[in-house]
Parts: structure tokens; sequence; C-alpha cells
């Protein structure tokens, strides 16, 4: 199904789709070793304490990543993505047992002719909005 036809029907302030992504420390560690940041507040809880945090927190740009797969997931297409722009809000603390959640939403905030420009929000199991200002437009 196309972008376009995920959209019938839709009018601005629908919300398009909802879902849940339970992150755990060895992704940290996964996207660590592929980005180059061995920060030790990404991994290590006294390191985070000792830095002022609340403890280990997630990359921003891991975060970012993992909104932007659940947004296409949703699409089902790439391709059609003309821009994706975030703002980082709070920190997403993942613990070392339980991890974390974050919940990842689209509303439709435009729909023209030939673009949709989805509103998303991303908030953790513990309801910090962890992005503000997130958006995505995508071509129809």
């Amino acid at each position: 199904m196309t972008v376009k036809e995920k959209l019938v029907g839709a009018k601005v302030g629908d919300q398009l789709f909802s879902t849940t992504e339970h992150i755990e420390r060895d992704a940290m560690v996964r996207y660590a070793g592929a980005s180059g940041d061995f920060n030790t507040i990404h991994y290590n809880d006294a390191a985070a304490k000792a830095a002022g945090l609340p403890g280990v927190i997630a990359h921003g740009m891991l975060t970012m990543g993992i909104i932007g797969s659940l947004v296409e997931n949703w699409l089902g297409d790439v391709a059609a993505v003309k821009s994706f722009t975030t703002r980082f809000s709070a920190m997403l603390v993942v613990d070392g047992t339980t991890g974390a959640d974050l919940t990842v939403s689209g509303t439709l905030a435009e729909l023209t002719e030939d673009s949709a420009t989805i509103e998303v929000s991303a908030v953790s199991g513990e309801g910090q909005n962890i992005v503000t200002n997130t958006e995505v437009v995508v071509a129809l």
C-alpha cells in the first residue's frame, strides 16, 4: 500500500500510527560500535551519575534512528521521506535490568496534493517527551 493510499480519508489532526519499541542496553552497545561514540554515559551507571545524569542514557542519534525506523515501518517506503527534523527535549534513560520503552506516534499535521507532514512524538515509558518539533514530510 502506498503512502497516498494509507492517507485516504485521513484528516489533519488524525493519529496515523502509534507503536512502542523496547530498548535494551545491548542496542546501545551496537550503536556505539557503529557510530564510534563510546562515551561512558551510554553504558556505565557510575559514570552517568557522576556526570549528573539520572542513569545511563541512550545516544540521541540512536533515539532519532529508532523514531525514523518506526516511521519508516508505517510508511512502508523510505524513499517517500522528503525531510525529517527533530529537537531533543529530554534524555531516554535505559535501565540495565528493565531497559526502556519508547512510544512513537504520528499525527497528520498537513496534507497537500503532493505531500503530507506528519508530526511525530516520542514518549518514554515514564511519560517524558523525548523530542519536540519533530516532523516528517513525505511525498505522495
